[in-house]
C-alpha cells in the first residue's frame, strides 16, 4: 500500500490512499500510530512530501560504482551527514538554484529514502527493518562548490539550501517492499536516463544503515534517511552537467513511483 500526504483546499493536511479508479480515499489517524482507511474521497489541493521529518540523515558514497567514478576508496563505515529540514520539497515543487548565496554547480542525486516508523535505538541489522515505516524517492540535490570548495571540509552547507531534498511522490509501506536491496533506481534529466542501477550495489544495506545510525542514537518516528546515490552524477560527466533553469529531474524507484521536480532560479 502506498500513502500520499496532501493538503486540502481548506489547508488541512492528511494522508490518503490511491484507488484504482484514480480517486483517493482518506486515511484517518497517523501512519506513525493507528490508521484506518475510509471511503471518503480526499480533496487533494496539493501533494506534499510524504513526511514532515524531525531530521534528515544521509549517507555519502554508498554505491560501489559511484565510489569508483569518484575515485574514492570504499569506506569502512557509512559516511553520514545531515540535511536541514528546510530543504524538504514536495513532488512537483521547483528545485531553486541558490542566487543570494550563489551556486553555479548544482547537481542531482537520485536516492532511495527510508522513513522510520517507530522510535529506534541500538537496533541490529537483524532488527533494524522492524523500525521502518516505508520508503520513498529522494533527490539529494547538492551545490558542489559549497559542498567541496567552500564548506570548510563538511557537506551540510552545500546540501541544505531550500528545496534541496525533494521527497515523494508516495510512501510505500514496508510490507509492500519485501527487499529494499532489490529495487531498480533510475534518474532522468530532461527525459534522458543519467543514473540507473539496482540497490543491490549498495555498500551498506538499508538494515546496516539503520543499525549504524541508531547506535547510541535515538531515531525518532518520521526520521528520513537518504541511502546514497549511484553512478552517474552530473559532476562526474565530461563535461559536468550542472542543473540549469528549465531542467527537470525525475527519480524513479520500482514499487514506489516517480518523483519529478523542475529547476528554477531562486527569486530575489
Amino acid at each position: 500500500m502506498k500513502l500520499l500526504r496532501y493538503r486540502d483546499p481548506a489547508g488541512r493536511i492528511g494522508y490518503a490512499i490511491d484507488r484504482d479508479d484514480g480517486t483517493t480515499c482518506v486515511v484517518r489517524g497517523s501512519p506513525f500510530g493507528d490508521m484506518e482507511k475510509t471511503d471518503e474521497v480526499a480533496d487533494v489541493a496539493a501533494r506534499l512530501a510524504p513526511v514532515d521529518p524531525p531530521v534528515v540523515w544521509a549517507v555519502g558514497l554508498n554505491y560501489r560504482l559511484h565510489a569508483e567514478e569518484a575515485g574514492l576508496p570504499v569506506p569502512d563505515h557509512p559516511v553520514i551527514f545531515a540535511k536541514g529540514i528546510n530543504a524538504v520539497a514536495a513532488p512537483g515543487e521547483p528545485i531553486l538554484l541558490p542566487r543570494a548565496l550563489r551556486s553555479d554547480r548544482v547537481d542531482y542525486e537520485g536516492e532511495l529514502a527510508v522513513i522510520i516508523g517507530r522510535t529506534c535505538k541500538n537496533a541490529t541489522p537483524e532488527t533494524a527493518l522492524d523500525h521502518v515505516l516505508g520508503y520513498t524517492c529522494a533527490n539529494d540535490v547538492s551545490a558542489r562548490d559549497w559542498q567541496i570548495d567552500r564548506g570548510g571540509s563538511q557537506w551540510s552547507r552545500g546540501k541544505s539550501f531550500d528545496t534541496f531534498c525533494p521527497l515523494g511522490p508516495d510512501l510505500a509501506l514496508r510490507r509492500t517492499i519485501p527487499d529494499p536491496q532489490a529495487l531498480r533506481l533510475r534518474t532522468r534529466l530532461n527525459g534522458e536516463v543519467v543514473q540507473e542501477t539496482s540497490t543491490a550495489d549498495m555498500i551498506f544495506s538499508v538494515a546496516e544503515i539503520v543499525a549504524f545510525l541508531s547506535g547510541s542514537t535515538t531515531l525518532l518516528p518520521g526520521t528520513v534517511i537518504l541511502t546514497g546515490t549511484p553512478l552517474g552524477i552530473g559532476m562526474a560527466q565530461q563535461p559536468p552537467r550542472w542543473l540549469r533553469p528549465g531542467d527537470a529531474v525525475s527519480v524513479e524507484i520500482s514499487g514506489i513511483g516517480i518523483l519529478t521536480n523542475p529547476v528554477r532560479e531562486e527569486p530575489l
